[in-house]
């Protein structure tokens, strides 16, 4: 007899096939540079986490975001997330001066070194990012280094220090899921430049990180509360309800300089914190690559419902909507 399955394990399960999903070649091919037939099939469900396709549609739907009290966070999602061709690099690096260029350009960037020339070199990732650095200076904006596998973290955390040293609007993303973390965490709130925590949703040996559950809660919890301690400007960025529930009632909340969450995920829980006078912010992307689709149903399986139906309906997922 086949039991039935507690929603949590279903949901851990079909997590565990999504991440499978996200990370085979073959489907990432396909989301990162999508074809017509895939384009008119998904593009209802990928609107939900994909801003807008190109940026002067992305600046629109920024400034309805804003005129609701919300800051916003963008990424530039191009057509593959490690990219060793230099001239690829350069439109990508080009696409972020150009964004900033605008008067409602947004006030934080966030992008990974994968982007913009770590797979050819570290230095290169180094140069490029310091361009985007100096431009966000320039207006006033600030660009927030995210963090990918476990195998590029000494690349991140170096190429970070160099620029902080430098330029005060510079900050990092930092994954509790990684057993290195907390030691890292250490050293990095000497910098004195704002942290984004995030849990992590790379797909690392146990050797390297926790899985998704409870101990990986309590280690999200405790490093914010670490960081928080040293003063810290920390980007809170989950969208857990159990884990916000907890950081409010342990004091941890109050003491953030901000909560953020993805674009399209848990707008009505971002709306009720909001509307406590917490700082909120939107973490969006835009441009031509889907893997944030897959990403995202990774990281919050019961989302599937929600694509399936934007499939079903045909209708894509207003900008803004439930906000």
């Amino acid at each position: 007899m086949i039991q039935e399955l507690s929603q949590r394990a279903l949901f851990e399960g079909a997590s565990e096939g999504l991440r499978k999903l996200a990370a085979d070649p073959r489907s990432r091919r396909a989301f990162a540079t999508p074809g017509p037939q895939l384009l008119e099939l998904f593009s209802p469900a990928a609107r939900r986490y994909v801003l807008a396709p190109q940026r002067a549609e992305l600046l629109g739907r920024i400034d309805a975001l804003r005129d609701k009290g919300y800051e916003v966070s963008v990424e530039f999602s191009a057509a593959g997330d490690e990219d060793d061709d230099p001239a690829r690099i350069e439109r990508i690096v080009a696409e972020y001066l150009a964004l900033l260029t605008y008067e409602r350009a947004p006030d934080r960037l966030s992008f990974d070194l994968s982007q913009v020339g770590l797979a050819i070199s570290r230095q290169l990732a180094l140069q490029n990012t310091g361009r985007i650095a100096a431009a966000a200076a320039a207006r006033g904006s600030d660009i927030i280094l995210d963090m990918g596998q476990h195998s590029t973290v000494d690349d991140v955390l170096a190429v970070h220090q160099e620029l902080a040293e430098g330029f005060d609007n510079v900050g990092i993303t930092l994954q509790a899921q990684l057993h290195r973390t907390e030691s890292d965490a250490a050293a990095v709130a000497q910098r004195g430049r704002r942290i984004r925590l995030v849990k992590g949703a790379c797909q690392e040996p146990s050797d390297n990180a926790l899985s998704r559950g409870p101990a990986l809660d309590d280690r999200f919890l405790g490093l914010a509360e670490q960081l928080v301690d040293h003063g810290v400007r920390l980007s809170l960025a989950t969208q857990d309800r159990e884990v916000l529930i907890a950081a409010d009632k342990s004091g941890i909340l109050p003491r953030v300089a901000e909560l953020e969450m993805r674009h399209g995920v848990q707008p009505q829980l971002l709306r009720r914190y909001r509307a406590t006078g917490l700082p909120c912010r939107i973490h969006a992307t835009y441009g031509p690559n889907w893997l944030h689709l897959l990403q995202r149903l990774v990281e919050h399986p019961s989302m599937v419902l929600s694509a399936l139906a934007d499939i079903g309906t045909g209708r894509a997922y207003a900008a803004a909507a439930g906000y």
